[in-house]
């Protein structure tokens, strides 16, 4: 189309022979209406009709009734119109686009140029990469020799100087004062020892042999010089009224590294140093607990000797002069009184004794038994860490504490065999008990076996001696024990003390074998508390002797414990009995005709077929006597009562018993007389039970 606007533009007369007549052409397309139809096929004409059927051109056509033929005309007419109004619009534009394709062509021209340029620039591209990737290379290859140079060199440089002896480090080592410096210099001169002995490298090496003489010589001088030091800090430990934990913790600690040292570069003397500090420490404590002994010993304050039992008779029956015989606290022998306080006191720091000896104290055993382990705790765990930490190992202890050890079992075994003081051996079992917790909570194990031991030789000998009290009841002499007094018996408060003092000590621990021997106890002293009483010739006697021995074991049984046991509730039952027994015994000395009758007539049936009916005259006398002097024989019942019994309190309680059946008694016979044919005629001498009740009252305020 280009061309041919061209070839319009150059030859302009030319015009009207070269013009394409559109109109002409497009007349010849026209369809003509009568063509023929034969070859126009109408299959798939219903399908296309129901497709079309809902569409709305299609529609609109129909219902304006037009002929779809000429409507197609119709069509047809318009696109060629468009058509033509198209063709006129390109060809207006045909100069226009020939500049464009001039234009496009010169650009076409220019990209070329463009191209060859850019390709040059791809090839000087190509070979600046190819020179920086060589550069790159080369620069990995140097930074690689960069690398192993500065390995090489810092190997080396740690060879150097690890290997070299430094003239200050010579100087130090030599002729430096043992301080902080002296040690840090030792712990750089082992580094090097360790370096020339372990690295397999070094020992090829030329330098090794030119320093190796030295670092022997220094090696040397060093464990030389610790060996003079360490030894003069022990010798330091010899001295009198030294404090040894002081001297350890401040001095010796500081140093621990020697010990380090020795036993790394030269074991022979590390042993000498072991073998010199146990020697030392083992004879210093030694003779420290020995003299403490010796010091405790004199504060002792003897309770109990082989004589001292429960059923062992005595001159005097007064305690208080029984408490006046000499270095014995006879209070102490079965009551547990402030002896308790030790196990209270567990933990408080040991007895000072020119401190005591100076005020004049004595202690029983426990509590010298407590100051002394309690100094041995102490420093048992201060020797126990120190070694730990001191020589790096817990074994040295062992052999430290073999000499203190055998001071206190020494000790210990001269004192055991001769304690029959039963409630100190409880103590001191209770003591090792709490001990052995304390050092448990301190984390310490160093005594574990040394407290087993002395507890298993504990509880033979206490069991010993609580057989010897056991003996001494069940082989009493009841005829040298006995005594023509219903008051309790120094042999039953024995026990009661003893018994009492045993059950407070181990409210906390519920042994089941010392209940089991308490038990036994018990029987025997109520087989001997029956012997003693049988020796009075009046059964009243026999049961005042054994309710006052009762009630006095009862009462002293519950200042150990409120809850009282076994024991304390069988001493009431006995009390409850023999208390019944008494009343019984009082009332028939008084009223001995009126109890008869009520026991054996009052439940009879006055007006039943019995050959013998109660009759007037069979209860007047009883009556009459009763009005005549109730009130003086209730007046010689309180009499009698507060002479009988040592406990008001409990002689009060049996008078109101007492009354309380006279009464029933009484009451009983009133009504048995209500019940009398002519019984009435005895109500002028009866007492009312109004005024028997006043009596009673009065005498119930007493208390």
């Amino acid at each position: 189309m280009a061309e041919v606007a061209a070839n319009n533009a150059n030859h302009p007369c030319e015009t009207p022979k070269n013009v394409f007549d559109f109109g002409a052409f497009v007349g010849d397309l026209i369809v003509e209406e009568d063509a023929s139809s034969d070859d126009i096929s109408l299959e798939g004409l219903q399908e296309e009709l129901e497709e079309c059927k809902n569409d709305d051109v299609v529609a609109n056509i129909l219902s304006k009734g037009i002929k779809l033929r000429e409507y197609t005309k119709g069509v047809e007419h318009n696109l060629r119109k468009v058509e033509l109004d198209s063709i006129q619009d390109y060809i207006k534009e045909s100069d226009n686009l020939v500049s464009l394709h001039d234009q496009i062509r010169d650009c076409d021209s220019i990209l070329s140029q463009m191209e060859t340029l850019l390709s040059g620039f791809q090839v000087e591209i190509g070979s600046i990469s190819s020179d920086i990737k060589i550069l790159q290379e080369k620069s990995m290859d140097m930074g690689l020799k960069l690398k192993n140079r500065k390995v090489a060199e810092s190997k080396l440089a740690k060879f150097v100087e690890d290997i070299i002896v430094p003239p200050r480090m010579v100087d130090i080592i030599v002729d430096g004062e043992v301080n902080d410096e002296y040690m840090r210099t030792l712990d750089i001169l082992s580094k090097k020892l360790k370096f020339v002995d372990t690295d397999p490298m070094v020992k090829d090496s030329k330098a090794l042999k030119d320093v190796q003489p030295e670092l022997e010589k220094l090696r040397q001088k060093a464990v030389s010089k610790m060996f003079d030091f360490i030894v003069q800090k022990l010798q330091a430990l010899r001295k009198p009224k030294t404090n040894i934990q002081i001297l350890q913790q401040n001095v010796l600690l500081k140093y621990k590294y020697i010990i380090s040292f020795l036993k790394e570069h030269s074991k022979e003397v590390h042993l000498e140093v072991r073998a010199a500090y146990i020697d030392t420490m083992n004879k210093v404590l030694s003779a420290h607990f020995r003299a403490y002994i010796q010091a405790l010993e004199k504060l002792q304050l003897d309770i109990a000797t082989s004589n001292d039992l429960i059923g062992v008779e005595t001159r005097s029956t007064s305690l208080f002069s029984r408490g006046r015989e000499p270095l014995k606290n006879r209070s102490a022998v079965f009551a547990l009184g402030e002896r308790l306080n030790v196990l209270k006191e567990i933990d408080q720091p040991a007895l000072i004794p020119h401190i005591a000896e100076a005020s004049s104290l004595k202690y029983p055993y426990e509590v010298l038994f407590r100051s002394l382990h309690k100094l041995l705790m102490d420093t048992a765990t201060s020797e126990y860490l120190f070694c730990d930490e001191f020589f790096g190992e817990e074994s040295i202890f062992y052999e430290i504490f073999a000499g203190p050890f055998a001071v206190i079992d020494e000790h210990f075994n001269s004192i055991l065999p001769n304690c029959y003081d039963a409630i100190g051996l409880m103590l001191m079992i209770r003591i090792v008990h709490q001990h052995q917790l304390i050092m448990s909570r301190r984390r310490i194990p160093c005594l574990d076996s040394y407290l087993d031991k002395v507890n298993i030789s504990l509880w033979p000998r206490f069991k010993m001696v609580f057989d010897m009290h056991l003996s001494s009841l069940r082989n009493a002499n009841v005829k040298l024990l006995w005594e023509d007094d219903s008051h309790p018996h120094y042999v039953m408060r024995r026990y009661a003390e003893f018994t009492a003092s045993l059950i407070h000590i181990n409210v906390e621990y519920g042994d089941g074998q010392l209940e089991l021997n308490m038990e036994r106890l018990r029987m025997a002293v109520d087989e001997l508390l029956m012997k003693l009483a049988k020796m009075f010739s009046k059964p009243k006697l026999q049961i005042v002797f054994l309710i006052n021995n009762c009630d006095m074991t009862i009462a002293v049984l519950k200042e150990a414990g409120p809850e009282g046991g076994k024991i304390q509730h069988h001493f009431e039952e006995m009390l409850k009995s023999n208390t019944g027994l008494f009343v019984e015994e009082l009332l028939m000395e008084h009223f001995s005709d009126l109890i008869k009758f009520v026991k054996t007539r009052a439940s009879e049936d006055p007006n039943g077929s019995n050959e013998r009916p109660i009759s007037v005259s069979e209860v007047e006398p009883i009556v009459k006597d009763f009005g005549s002097r109730w009130k003086g024989a209730i007046e010689l019942m309180h009499k009698d009562v507060i002479t009988s019994f040592s406990n008001f309190l409990c002689g009060m309680e049996i008078l109101r018993a007492a009354l309380t059946q006279l009464l029933l008694y009484y009451t009983r016979l009133s009504d048995c007389i209500k019940r009398i044919n002519g019984g009435a005629a005895l109500n002028k001498d009866l007492v009312s039970i109004s005024s028997i009740m006043y009596e009673i009252r009065k005498y119930s305020r007493t208390f």
